[in-house]
Order: structure tokens, then sequence, then C-alpha cells
């Protein structure tokens, strides 16, 4: 499967070439193509608030580069190096609140900045981590593409028709993704006769970057709308409903895109299998529960405007891009160390002591 999966990949987000990060730029997907030259810091940080680069692990794997261009521009400005770099640590935590893969990245930054010796090269060796860590997610994805396609396997057998929501493919990874990784793995095990996917307001993720990655990759998509999908259980023979995650708390509960929730609790009303599939590095065991993941309000403008064109009316708004998906909706979390079913704290715990990728 692994060697399948690296022959079919069509799709990459993130490019460091030549001391230079290069961000394919999702806010113009799927009309035009374009990438984004960050060279320092600060173009990072931009990059990751103005949603330029999206989905947790992109966005920590961005965060590590952004480091490394932090340091570099330290290195030649300021002798007490240290000291201000701990600016741009703060500046790149406080991007994006939610994604739990940006502080655990910036975390390993630190943690391997700490251990430098004396004869080290600091540059060479933080550069370094930052390839690691993109690296380990592609790995990542891999391996829960596998863990993945066995639990579909086990429950259900051949030719499925699953459901996505949001994006949580190539675009919000180092590379296959998540939720989608599975979805392509499923695809090419000839395990799946059609996806659907959701249209994800009010980013558009699902039209915009879902149905275009399974499109570049020949996978049969059938686009809905959100209010659509409760219909669509009912009626269209779902068998899974498979989603990424933004973070995960101890005990299970889940934060993704907003109308996740709602989708799961229709899930579980139509029999439907619901399957988070997320790195172990976006669960947060210090976070006790779902209450305790602080969760992002964006700008009013994305609701009341549709391509720089205002379509809402002038009223106060609620913006939040998460919502918390309780433990008890979830069949099933699939990680690169392994599975939890019925996810809750205990089982969680027990897949964070393991050490080795499974």
């Amino acid at each position: 499967m692994r060697e399948r999966l690296l022959a079919a990949e069509k799709v990459t987000s993130i490019q460091w070439r030549d001391g230079t990060l290069h961000l394919l730029d999702q806010r113009l997907l799927p009309t035009r193509e374009h990438w984004l030259a960050c060279a320092d810091v600060a173009s990072v940080v931009r990059a990751i608030r103005g949603m330029a680069v999206r989905g947790a692990a992109a966005i920590g794997i961005s965060a590590a580069y952004g480091l490394v261009l932090a340091l570099r521009q330290r290195l030649a400005e300021d002798d007490d190096w240290e000291q201000a770099l701990e600016e741009d640590f703060l500046e790149l935590a406080e991007a994006r609140p939610t994604a739990a893969n940006l502080f655990w990245a910036l975390n390993r930054m630190r943690e391997r900045l700490q251990r430098l010796r004396p004869d080290e090269d600091v540059l060479a060796v933080m550069e370094a981590e930052a390839v690691a860590i993109h690296d380990s997610d592609r790995e990542a994805n891999l391996t829960m593409a596998q863990n993945g396609i066995e639990q579909i396997r086990r429950h259900q057998g051949s030719e499925q028709t699953l459901l996505t929501y949001g994006n949580a493919g190539a675009l919000a990874s180092g590379g296959f993704g998540t939720a989608l990784g599975v979805i392509h793995a499923a695809y090419l095990e000839g395990m799946v006769e059609r996806i659907y996917a959701a249209e994800t307001r009010p980013w558009l993720h699902g039209s915009r970057l879902t149905a275009w990655e399974l499109s570049h990759e020949g996978i049969p998509v059938t686009l809905c709308a959100d209010s659509a999908l409760a219909h669509l259980m009912k009626t269209k023979g779902i068998t899974w409903v498979v989603v990424g995650a933004d973070c995960i708390a101890a005990n299970g509960d889940v934060a993704s895109k907003i109308g996740t929730y709602q989708l799961a609790v229709s899930a579980m009303h139509h029999g439907v299998r619901f399957m988070v599939v997320a790195s172990s590095t976006s669960i947060d065991l210090n976070l006790a529960s779902g209450d305790d993941i602080p969760l992002e309000e964006r700008e009013a403008d994305e609701l009341l405007e549709v391509a720089g064109k205002r379509v809402g009316a002038d009223v106060e708004v609620f913006n939040t891009v998460f919502d918390v998906t309780p433990a008890d909706l979830i069949d099933v979390i699939v990680t690169e160390k392994g599975i939890v079913e019925r996810p809750d704290a205990a089982k969680i715990a027990q897949l964070m002591c393991r050490k080795r990728l499974h």
C-alpha cells in the first residue's frame, strides 16, 4: 500500500527550497495555483493567519520552517539572538490558537535548541529539525492510511460510500493527508464506490480544496451542500464519515472544522460509523476535555462576504471556525501509533504511551 500511495501522489502544498519556504496559496484554489515564497518569519505568520496555509499539520510544519527563517535573521542582527528568538516563538504560537500541531512543532523546535552542543551549527541543526518534522508527518500519514483502511475493511467490506467534511488531505499536511489519506488508500484498494464531500462553509474547504484534491487524484467525488448531509445519510447508503482533527483532548473529544459536531450527531442517528484520522501530535494530554480546547473565532467578513463582495445583512456575526465533537459520538480515532475504538481517557493515555509508530 505504501508504494501505491507514493506512486499516486499528485498534490503537495509545502516545499522548502534554498532556504525559503514555498506555500501553495490555498485561498486561490481551485481557480489558480500560486506559490508564496516566504523568506522571513513575518511572511510565514501572515500566511498562517491569513489562511494561505491551513490544516493543523501544515500549520505546524510551516511554523517550524518559520522559526528557521526567524533564527537566520536573529543570528545576523542580534548578539542576544536567543532572547530575541522568543518573540518569534510567541508570534508563531499566536497565529492560530486551536491547532495542537502548531504548539507541538514549536515545542519540538525549542527542545532541540535546548539540546544544542557548543560544536554544532545552530542554523543547520534547526533546519534539519524542521525538515524532520515535515518528513515525519508524511510518514505518519502513510501509516494512518493503512490503519484506517483496515478499520473500514473490518467493519463494512467493499464498495462503500464515504462522506468527508472540511479538508484533511495533502493540502492540510506534509503529504497524503489524514482523512483523505485513508480515503485515497481505500479507493486504491477497490473498497470505495463514491466519495461525498461537503462544501464546508464559510471558507468552502470541501468544494474548493477537497473536491479539487480528489479529482486531481482521479477519485470519484460528488459535492453536496452542508445542509444536505443528514439527507445523504438517509438516502445514499453512506457507510463511514471520515474527518480530520485540529486538536484532540485527553478524553478523546475532538476539535475540528465547524459543523463536524452536528455531522457526528447525525451519523449516530443514522447508524453511520464515524472515523477521526489525525496524527498523535494532534493529541494534547494537557487538555482534559473538549471544554479546555481554545476555539478560534474569526472575522465577520468571512460570513458576510463572498469573493470580496458583500452578501450578508448588516448584523452581528458569530464566526467560530471550530467545534468540539464529544468522544462518545466517535467510533474510532486513527493515528500513526495505532487506533482507538470508542475513545476515552484511559484508551487515549494508553495510545500515547506507545513510543514507536505502528
